[in-house]
């Protein structure tokens, strides 16, 4: 049986698709706005950039599981509310932010707040008939990756309004989606099925500890972990290494981050099945994996600005290797440690989007600074394929034509 789209499902695919676009709107002002507040250049602000995303990254990987174990115990509803609310809380702050303290306030919150995703997917468990969970969360995917387009571009329009304009619409959005939700969102997990909160089940280390009881799995999970920290350099240095190398303002940023959003999903839907069809996961990652890796050198090396739009549908291959290296994932799990292997995933995900700002932003910071001795721009670009380079050599070690050994009970 099909199920019904309801106003609460409505509201949560509303609230992953503002969690995402959150994300995305602030990455073509953070330039301006950063320089703003701390008085410095693009070279400056890059760092303290990448000291932001940190604050974000870790917060969302220490945030994830408390949230979630909160959810178990007090009920979706409660802390999916309280969320919403304190993520308008957070776009206000930034907006009026007066100093960097603020703006790290409110990013750290942001990372708080925004770790809202699981909850959201526990309420469609909870609702949802297991024949029609892959469809509905089909839907959850697509509002995540259409806010994920829809930031950057609103972010990029409104900059040019000024830099703190998308948080104050962003705020808007979140406040009126916490006001249909107080109407439309209805309570999923009855009392009879709540557990009390332990603090050592909602530990983000635990995923990781488990990693012992899954035979094999380690020389995949650092490739997953090395393609984590190289694919996520776009979003971390894009907006600062196409405003150092070519002047672009918000509007332009929001743009090409659009159009790189928007290529990736139609080779997800349109190109990747078959891909994934033909040649398999492990084929299929390193396709992926090598097309990112020239879309990253090709765009560092790019001597005219308008050569980053036709790029785009080489990056978008890239497209190709998440959900093939996630595949392969599922290979080291059994029924009953699926739910164990995703975890340790989620958390490789997470260790990967920490590290990356540490390298690549101080890098740019580094290359564009006075103290250079040579002027490069897309140094971490150039890194990031260097880290790639080092996934595709060890995925292309890894045997998989049969499936591992089951991890032990």
């Amino acid at each position: 049986m099909t199920t019904p789209i309801t106003p609460a499902l409505r509201f949560l695919l509303f609230t992953i698709f503002i969690n995402a676009m959150g994300f995305g709107i602030i990455v073509p002002v953070t330039p301006d706005l950063v320089m703003e507040i701390s008085g410095r250049d693009v070279s400056g602000a890059s760092a303290i950039g990448g000291w932001l995303a940190v604050s974000y990254a870790a917060t969302q990987f220490i945030c994830g599981p408390i949230v979630g174990n909160l959810s178990d115990r007090f009920g979706r509803r409660p802390v999916l509310l309280v969320a919403l609310l304190g993520f308008a809380i957070e776009f206000l702050l930034m907006a009026i932010a007066p100093s960097l303290f603020w703006l790290f306030f409110a990013r750290i919150l942001s990372g708080v707040f925004g770790a809202t995703q699981g909850p959201a997917q526990s309420a469609i468990a909870d609702t949802v008939t297991a024949d029609d969970r892959a469809r509905v969360y089909s839907l959850l995917s697509a509002a995540f990756s259409i806010g994920f387009v829809a930031g950057p571009a609103l972010g990029g329009l409104l900059g040019g309004f000024g830099p703190r304009v998308p948080f104050y619409v962003a705020a808007a959005l979140a406040l009126a989606n916490l006001l249909y939700g107080l109407k439309a969102c209805k309570e999923t997990l009855p009392p009879e099925r709540r557990r009390p909160f332990e603090w050592k089940r909602a530990n983000p280390i635990g995923a990781l500890q488990q990693a012992r009881k899954l035979p094999g799995i380690m020389p995949l999970a650092l490739v997953y972990f090395l393609w984590q920290v190289a694919s996520i350099t776009y979003p971390l240095i894009w907006n600062y290494f196409t405003k150092s190398k070519f002047g672009w303002p918000p509007e332009i940023i929001g743009l090409s981050l659009a159009t790189i959003g928007i290529s990736m999903g139609v080779v997800s839907i349109l190109i990747a099945p078959r891909i994934v069809t033909k040649f398999r996961e492990k084929r299929s990652a390193q396709i992926g994996i090598g097309l990112g890796l020239a879309g990253m050198l090709a765009n560092a090396f790019a001597p005219s600005a308008w050569m980053l739009f036709p790029l785009c549908a080489l990056v978008a291959f890239q497209a190709l290797t998440h959900p093939a290296l996630t595949a392969l994932m599922t290979r080291y799990g059994t029924g009953s440690t699926q739910g164990e292997v995703q975890g340790f995933a989620s958390s490789i995900m997470a260790l990967g989007a920490i590290v990356a700002p540490l390298l690549f932003n101080p890098l740019h910071s580094y290359f564009t600074g006075a103290n250079a001795p040579f002027r490069f721009d897309g140094a971490p670009l150039v890194l990031a394929a260097c880290i790639a380079g080092l996934a595709f050599i060890l995925l292309s070690r890894l045997k998989f034509d049969q499936a591992p050994a089951s991890p032990p009970a």
